[in-house]
């Protein structure tokens, strides 16, 4: 018997929640903003699609609205694959949104400052595909394409984002210039540095792992001082060079927190042991639990 999944059908309840549309017209107002404002007047670009766009534009003077749907046509289709239907529709409506704002708004040039113009393109327009992205859609595929290509090619996700940005750039260096191409890339790091802020919050999730000599007060500290919640797993330390055999049983200390706490963490769970082992680890997304509880609760 065939399953069906949810991706199988659209959501409209998804598609038509007022805080996704929302988000997604506030998004795509800020990649016009940006684009129109900053980038395009002085041929800086940003990667992905949105730099592909902005390049063709200037090189073959093809109309931008026609390049932003043309060019995402790939990717909402691979989408639709490989994600499900809500994220197309809602990807189709955000690149809809874009297309007529960059056709018939019209922005005067904000500043003839390079390097204001790389900052503040960057984070409208980082801002913008990130609240897109929270909404359910995107304006830029560079990262859809990425994931259907690094299955066929072996190549990850970055690697394959990077090959296309850096021929972005290259190309931007050949034909305006390689101070022009310098600029784009402080404007396309600032974009992804907001982007992640906006998708991810400035509280974005780490897993800390402690292996230490004073397990019972660590865990104290975490979920008795703190309010942390913790899970322990059984370990063995040991197995140096010189002393192999030697070796002892030992629990690893998790917990999750935000970026903010680590350094307040780790000089606490020092003042108890100076010779814990502490390391770090990025999460993409935490849900449930204690952490999650607390959030909602403030």
């Amino acid at each position: 018997m065939k399953r069906t999944y949810k991706s199988d059908a659209v959501d409209w309840k998804v598609v038509l929640n007022g805080k996704n549309l929302l988000l997604i017209l506030v998004g795509t107002t800020l990649a016009v903003l940006a684009m129109k404002g900053f980038m395009i007047p002085n041929r800086f670009m940003d990667g992905g699609i949105t730099g592909i766009s902005i390049l063709l534009h200037e090189i073959f003077h093809i109309n931008i609205s026609f390049l932003v749907i043309f060019l995402n046509i790939i990717f909402i289709y691979l989408g639709y694959r490989r994600i499900g239907k809500t994220f197309a529709v809602q990807t189709t409506i955000a690149v809809i949104l874009l297309a007529i704002g960059l056709l018939f708004v019209e922005i005067n040039p904000i500043t003839n400052d390079k390097l204001l113009i790389a900052a503040f393109g960057g984070i409208l327009i980082g801002t913008g595909v990130g609240l897109v992205i929270r909404g359910g859609g995107v304006i830029d595929g560079a990262e859809v394409i990425a994931v259907f290509t690094g299955r066929k090619t072996g190549f990850s996700n970055s690697e394959i984002i990077m090959l296309i940005n850096t021929i972005i750039f290259a190309v931007a260096a050949m034909q305006f210039g390689i101070e022009t191409a310098m600029y784009s890339i402080i404007t396309y790091f600032t974009a992804t540095r907001a982007t992640n802020y906006v998708v991810d919050g400035i509280e974005e999730f780490t897993a800390m792992n402690i292996i230490c000599s004073q397990p019972e007060e660590v865990k104290h500290l975490l979920v008795n001082d703190l309010g942390k919640g913790i899970t322990v797993y059984k370990g063995e330390r040991g197995y140096l060079p010189g002393s192999f055999e030697v070796r002892t049983q030992s629990d690893i200390i998790v917990t999750i927190i935000t970026r903010l706490e680590i350094k307040q963490l780790q000089e606490a769970i020092l003042e108890i042991d100076p010779k814990a082992f502490i390391y770090v680890q990025s999460i993409k997304e935490a849900s449930g639990g204690i952490l999650k509880a607390k959030a909602h609760a403030k």
